[in-house]
Formats: structure tokens, C-alpha cells, sequence
């Protein structure tokens, strides 16, 4: 076993351990779901203002970038089945 694995093992194992911890008090588990979910709705939150002051400025947003991606994937796909046509006739 190479020095790296045993390291992940290692690190896995502390880290379950301390969660085992953490969750082991139910009133300490049940105020870390409660964190973890004002966390996530702040992150929801800062994501729309930052989308809505980066179409202010004219940036793409990483959402544009998206969108543009599975833009370009279907006209990639519909080319191919073009050339495909073109080449059968």
C-alpha cells in the first residue's frame, strides 16, 4: 500500500471519527443542519444579487456560460447530423 493511500485512509478515518462526534449530541447535530441550511439559502442569496450586478455591468454570468455551452453542444449535434445527410446524398 503506497504511502499516499494510507494517508487517505488515515485522514478518512479521523474525519468519520469526528463527525461521529460532532452528530453524536442530537441538539448539536440538529443546530448544524440548522447552519448548514442558513448557509445554503445565504449562497442562494449572494448568487442573485451577484447575477443581477453582473447583468448590470454586462458580464456573463457563470449561468450565461452555461446556457451558451448546451447552446453550442445541440449545434454541434445538429451539424453532424447535417454533414451526415450531406454525405449520404
Amino acid at each position: 500500500m503506497s504511502i499516499t493511500s494510507r494517508l487517505k485512509e488515515r485522514v478518512m478515518g479521523v474525519g468519520q471519527k469526528a463527525m461521529e462526534r460532532l452528530f453524536a449530541d442530537e441538539k448539536r447535530a440538529q443546530k448544524v443542519v440548522e447552519v448548514i441550511g442558513k448557509a445554503q439559502q445565504a449562497k442562494k442569496s449572494v448568487d442573485s444579487a451577484q447575477r443581477v450586478v453582473m447583468h448590470q455591468f454586462n458580464f456573463a454570468t457563470k449561468q450565461d456560460f452555461k446556457d451558451l455551452g448546451k447552446q453550442l453542444s445541440g449545434l454541434k449535434k445538429r451539424l453532424r447530423s447535417l454533414d451526415e445527410k450531406i454525405a449520404a446524398l
